[in-house]
């Protein structure tokens, strides 16, 4: 049957392409122009939003359907740092007039399964034409039991530092899709090169974090600025020797070969792994829960009280950065 003309090209788009995951009936099938959501009994709503543009955020030739989980994941991870489930989310699409509705089945691909992966549905959102690359906002929200949010100020002298993951991965990632040319194999090349393609946020952690954790934040524009701007919120300090990072073996192959690139995997950014301060009493329940969950944990020192975070090399010197944390502005 055709479709009635007073249907605007944009509502077909939206039918087509984004009613799908809308499964909420808070969304009303996108028929609105707002929806509803009712946080679970006794919980707070915790809020996100996040942008990524192309050339930005990620390269023009990346698959659509990365593009998309990509624009979700990194405001999952936030949510997964303040230990909150997620509830859904709302999408703001802006696309060249040159995209094609291939690439749009493909982003609302992505889309959808990593929808259903997180248990977090579409409820809305906005589609415009844009003169510039391809923007996807995404606004999610989630709940946490009233009152239990971890933020990132919360950190006391005492509590033990513990950071998900590896570190430093993506950033390297971004430099090989530059033209660096290290020497890698196949296996490492992918590897780095996947985790700034498409991030692993750990909401599988959140619970634990929620439980445990006295701050907390997702690592974003990488460790030392990040892990500076949670201790400035909380004020206090903590030292964590280099060495104590955990980087993955493509990562030291890189760092062997290339000294300079210390830096870049400390400060370049888009890890979505999470950083967070635990009492140290308990510590060994976070570990556990941690492994329950499969999720790896590294001790990487102990706040104390003071202002800022050091990073020590072996000798025990300061290190200084050009740059901390990778900036937008």
């Amino acid at each position: 049957m055709a479709a009635p003309d007073d249907i605007s090209a944009e509502d077909r788009l939206i039918a087509r392409f984004f009613r799908p995951i809308a499964t909420d009936p808070g969304a009303l099938g996108l028929s609105d122009d707002a929806a509803f959501i009712k946080p679970p009994p006794g919980c707070d709503l915790v809020l996100k939003t996040d942008a990524i543009v192309g050339g930005v955020h990620f390269f023009p030739e990346d698959a659509a359907q990365a593009v998309a989980s990509k624009a979700l994941r990194v405001n999952l991870s936030d949510l997964a740092a303040k230990g909150a489930r997620p509830l859904g989310f709302l999408l703001s699409l802006a696309i060249p007039k040159d995209i094609k509705e291939d690439w749009l089945g493909g982003f609302a691909e992505g889309l959808r399964g990593d929808a259903v992966l997180f248990g977090c549905p579409l409820f809305g959102g906005d589609t415009d034409r844009t003169p510039g690359p391809v923007t996807a906002s995404i606004a999610m929200f989630g709940s946490v039991p009233e009152g239990t949010m971890v933020r990132r100020a919360g950190a006391k002298a005492g509590d033990r530092v513990f950071v998900t993951g590896t570190i430093g991965d993506a950033a390297l990632g971004v430099a090989l899709r530059g033209g660096k040319t290290w020497k890698l194999t196949d296996a490492q090349r992918q590897h780095l090169m996947s985790r700034y393609l498409l991030p692993q946020p750990r909401n599988v952690l959140a619970e634990a974090i929620r439980n445990y954790a006295s701050a907390a934040m997702d690592i974003s524009d990488g460790l030392v600025g990040d892990f500076r701007k949670l201790c400035r919120a909380s004020g206090v300090a903590a030292d964590i020797n280099v060495a104590s990072v955990p980087v993955s073996d493509a990562a030291k192959t890189v760092i062997a070969s290339d000294a300079a690139t210390l830096e870049l995997v400390l400060t370049g950014g888009d890890d979505y792994e999470i950083i967070c301060t635990v009492p140290k009493k308990k510590a060994g329940s976070f570990r556990a829960a941690a492994k329950a969950a499969g999720v790896p944990v590294t001790e990487l020192g102990e706040v104390k009280a003071g202002e800022g975070a050091r990073f020590i090399d072996a000798a025990g010197k300061p290190l200084a950065f050009k740059r901390a944390s990778f900036s937008h502005l």
